[in-house]
Formats: C-alpha cells, structure tokens, sequence
C-alpha cells in the first residue's frame, strides 16, 4: 500500500522506527492517526505487532485483540497471577514494537496487566513493558472505557486508580511516554465549523457557539443521501427496517460465510445477515482497492443480480464479497520471526444499511452530511464531538433536535490529563534549543 504522509505524520513515523521511545499518538478527529497506523504496518522493518481493545477495533488495524495476544483473563486482573504459556512467552520476547490502537478504551487495569505480562515472559522485571516499545494511538476525547458491570470490580477500581483511565495506570508514570499530538486537520476544511468542534471537543461552547450550530442544524434535511448518526441502537434499527420496508420490491439476503475461528456475533464486521433491495440507502464498511469508494461511503443499491451494483455519486458501480481475516500473532523458531497468521474469514458484502448507525459505529468515517440524533440527552462524554466531527462541513449538519449545554461534557479526567499534556509540551518548546 502507497499512502503518501504529512510532513507531521512522518516525523512521527520516524520516531517510531528510529528510537525505542515510548510514544502516545493523539490528536483530534481528522487528523490522519488511522492513515499513518495503517502505513505503519506496512512499512516498518521492526517485529512489529498491533492490537486494540475489541475484536472490531483489531480487525479494522489487521491486529489482535489484546486479551487475545495476551491470553488475559476477562475482567479485573487486578494482583493476581498471570499465567503464561511457553507459546506466549516466546511470542511476547520476540516483539520490538507493540502498537495499541484505540489507547483510550483501555482501563489502568488492563495496562498494569499488559505491562506485567510483559515483563515476566522478557525477564525484565525492573523496566516498564518489560523492554518492549510501546506506541498508544488514540484520543480520549472520542471514546472511554467500559466500567466493570460488577459492583466489587467498580470498588477496587476506585480504590487502586485514581481513574480507569489509560493514562492512571501505574506503569504510565513510569515508562516515560512522549506524546506527539498531531495537529493537522484532513476531514474538515472550513475554519469556522473547525473552531466550533475545537469547543464541542473542550466542553467551552458559548452561547453564540451554541447557537450557529442549532441555527444551521434546524434547517429541513433532504429525503435521500443522507445518513442518520443516533445514540442509541434501537433508533438505529427502527429507521432502518422503517426505510427498508417503505421500498417497493422483494427484499433479498446475503448470508456470511464463516470459516475458521472467528469468534462470536459480536466480532463480526458486517451483518450475518444482510437484507436489501433496490434502492436501499448503504454504507461501505471497506476501502476499495481500485479507490471506487472508501469505507463510510454512501450509495443506494441500483440493481440485484448475483451481486449487488451501488450507485455512488451518479455512477454505478458492482459489488462483491470481500472476506474479513481474523489474524493471530505466532513465533517461528527456524525464521526467529513473528507472523501475522488467518485464523478464520468472515465472507459478505461489504456493506450496510445506511439510513441510520450508531455514533459509535461511525467512529473513523467521514461523511459529506448527516442528521445528529443525540435521542434524549447525550449519555456519555465525547458523544457530541464524534457524531459532529464526522461531517465534513458545517452546511452538511443537520440535528434532529437543538443542543443543549448538558449534551456537551466532557471527562473531569481526560481534561485533567490532557491539560496536563498541553503544559508539559510547552515547557519542553521553552526549553528546546
């Protein structure tokens, strides 16, 4: 793969792969951590091996779950003993660089856990991560980690951290991270709606903030090409099935193909069973290799035959089904290498009805317009910011309701993090040559 990087994205590929620094890559929604991750991978000469916190985030990098790399129990590890394979052992003493994606949905717990494991399969019991380096890529802003459900788990939480965060775990203050916080904005070109989700991302939206937003966002959507982005996923699927059943026709299905281990439902990156006709709205969950469409395309389905044929911007174009691999990270003892090996395949369409999805679903796209549906209230800090800062464009904004100040919030914590992290990059420009 040729992606051609930033001036700013390489210099942090350098960093990368001609220091063994600890480095946090953050920065705003739009500015390229997906492009240069995914360059990364493809580019590096180090025993390189990614993973991320959930079984979507890992496939959409070409990683590992983390429990899976790691054959970590689920749930609180707490001090408890971690037990490790020889298998294991011999994998985790041959990595370089271990990259982590999606940083932000990692409690404390899981990275004191990582960090241990880590030092008890290298023998180094006295070094942060136990030698290896370690790339976060993530923005807190966007997305938190899940709390235990577990009452107790909840209470040795607070008792342990100062917060779930990643960045409270005990093996932060440690390893001596640099952060590189990328600065340059790709998805949005227009100054004033930048400046606007610069706000919505802080918490600090005025009241005249406030209103331009509510202003451009009451206007009427259009019926067709546009995507809904809603809070909750029965507001998903009730416009979806609404929508799909409005349509004239015979609906038709695409049953995936399943092979080897791929795990559960919840892991799958499109449907089991995807059910179109023509003229349903859709959304592409993969980039195109001859660059027809990215993933967060939307089309309407033109035709069914023994493919499908979408319509993207005037132009019909056929589509097939492409297949998902699960990959699981082994060390080849003749080769004294990783491999990144296909454990199992997930065949289907790449596509999605798309006359609605879940905010968090839409974390990574982009798309020229949507109508924001925050349903009640905005349940969880950042939510505003992901749905807003998908749109390219202030005129492709449109709210289902007006925003009010409790649907813009953001975590006492990540502000005091990230506060932190602004004070600490000024003093070392201060004391930079």
């Amino acid at each position: 793969m040729t992606l051609q990087l930033t001036a700013e994205q390489q210099g942090v590929f350098d960093a990368i792969e001609g220091t063994t620094e600890h480095l946090f890559v953050t920065g705003r929604a739009g500015t390229g951590k997906s492009t240069l991750l995914n360059h990364l991978s493809w580019h590096t000469e180090k025993q390189l091996v990614i993973c991320a916190p959930t079984g979507v985030a890992a496939l959409n990098v070409g990683g590992q779950t983390i429990h899976s790399l790691f054959k970590l129990p689920i749930g609180i590890i707490g001090n408890q003993p971690i037990e490790q394979s020889r298998e294991v052992k011999k994998l985790l003493t041959t990595i370089d660089t271990l990259v982590i994606d999606e940083i932000s949905m990692v409690s404390a717990d899981l990275l004191d856990a990582m960090d241990r494991s880590l030092r008890q399969a290298r023998n180094r019991r006295s070094e942060p991560f136990g030698g290896v380096q370690i790339v976060m890529f993530g923005d807190p802003f966007q997305l938190a980690p899940v709390p235990p459900s577990d009452p107790s788990e909840r209470a040795w939480l607070r008792d342990t951290y100062r917060s779930m965060w990643f960045f409270d775990a005990h093996v932060w203050r440690e390893a001596e991270m640099r952060i590189h916080t990328l600065r340059e904005i790709h998805r949005q070109h227009d100054e004033e709606f930048r400046s606007l989700l610069t706000s919505v991302r802080y918490g600090r939206v005025t009241a005249d903030e406030a209103g331009r937003l509510n202003t451009v966002g009451a206007r009427p959507a259009p019926h067709d090409g546009i995507i809904t982005l809603a809070s909750k996923n029965a507001t998903v699927s009730r416009i979806n099935a609404r929508e799909l059943e409005r349509l004239p026709g015979r609906s038709m299905t695409a049953d995936a193909e399943v092979i080897g281990d791929f795990g559960g439902a919840r892991t799958f990156p499109a449907d089991e069973r995807l059910e179109l006709k023509e003229g349903a709205q859709v959304m592409f969950l993969r980039n195109d290799a001859d660059q027809r469409w990215v993933n967060g395309s939307v089309g309407v389905v033109s035709r069914i035959d023994r493919t499908v044929y979408v319509e993207i911007d005037g132009e019909e174009h056929e589509v097939e089904p492409i297949a998902w691999e699960k990959l699981k990270y082994s060390y080849d003892p003749d080769t004294k290498e990783l491999s990144r090996d296909v454990i199992g395949e997930f065949h289907q369409f790449p596509l999605r009805l798309a006359w609605a999805v879940t905010i968090h679903k839409s974390q990574g796209k982009t798309y020229d317009r949507a109508v924001v549906d925050l349903g009640a209230r905005a349940f969880s800090p950042g939510q505003a910011y992901v749905a807003l800062s998908r749109i390219r464009s202030l005129e492709g904004l449109y709210l289902t309701r007006p925003l009010r100040p409790n649907d813009i919030f953001v975590d006492d914590d990540v502000m005091r993090f990230m506060t932190e992290v602004a004070e600490a990059q000024r003093a070392a420009k201060l004391l930079a040559p």
